[in-house]
């Protein structure tokens, strides 16, 4: 549970490869979240290649950290095939955050800019990814070590629990 009350959005990093291990590792995390009926409709771009995250850093005035990441990861999802399609975005949204709380784990950083369901931006990325027709991109996550971190801050607020 460190990881939870540790994880901070990170969105500069420091000029170091991140070895494929640690990103098999990451995408494991990802890989087992919980999804509407087991429909598991994920699918997982990385990239660390510099024009292509630099495009990615493109997509929208918010999506600017991307540009110095040494690995970007853009989780998708396949609109075919699927049980609960509805649901897509949610089971997307809870493996991001398996990412996310992996990437702490392990001592990197990263921060989730979103795209979903924002559809300009959603095709943009598709555009500059070449993703297959039925797959949609939910959002993009850089991923490297952090150029410095700052400490979590304690958001549990009393007033908006409402036992009954």
């Amino acid at each position: 549970m460190n990881a939870i009350f540790k994880r901070v959005s990170v969105r500069q990093f420091e000029d170091k490869e991140v070895p494929n291990g640690l990103i098999v590792k990451i995408l494991r995390a990802a890989m087992v979240a919980p999804s509407a009926v087991n429909q598991q409709p994920w699918e997982f771009f990385v990239t660390t290649d510099k024009e292509i995250i630099s495009k990615l850093a493109r997509v929208t005035p918010y999506t600017t950290p991307a540009k110095n990441a040494p690995v970007v990861i853009v989780p998708c999802y396949r609109t075919n095939d699927l049980l609960a399609p509805a649901m897509a975005q949610i089971d997307m949204a809870i493996a991001t955050e398996n990412i996310l709380l992996e990437v702490e784990e392990l001592g990197l950083g990263a921060v989730m800019l979103g795209i979903a369901p924002i559809e300009d931006r959603m095709k943009a990325v598709e555009e500059i990814l070449n993703l297959p027709e039925n797959f949609r991109a939910f959002t993009i996550i850089p991923v490297g070590y952090p150029k410095s971190k700052h400490a979590q801050e304690d958001r549990y607020e009393p007033s908006k629990v409402h036992f009954i």
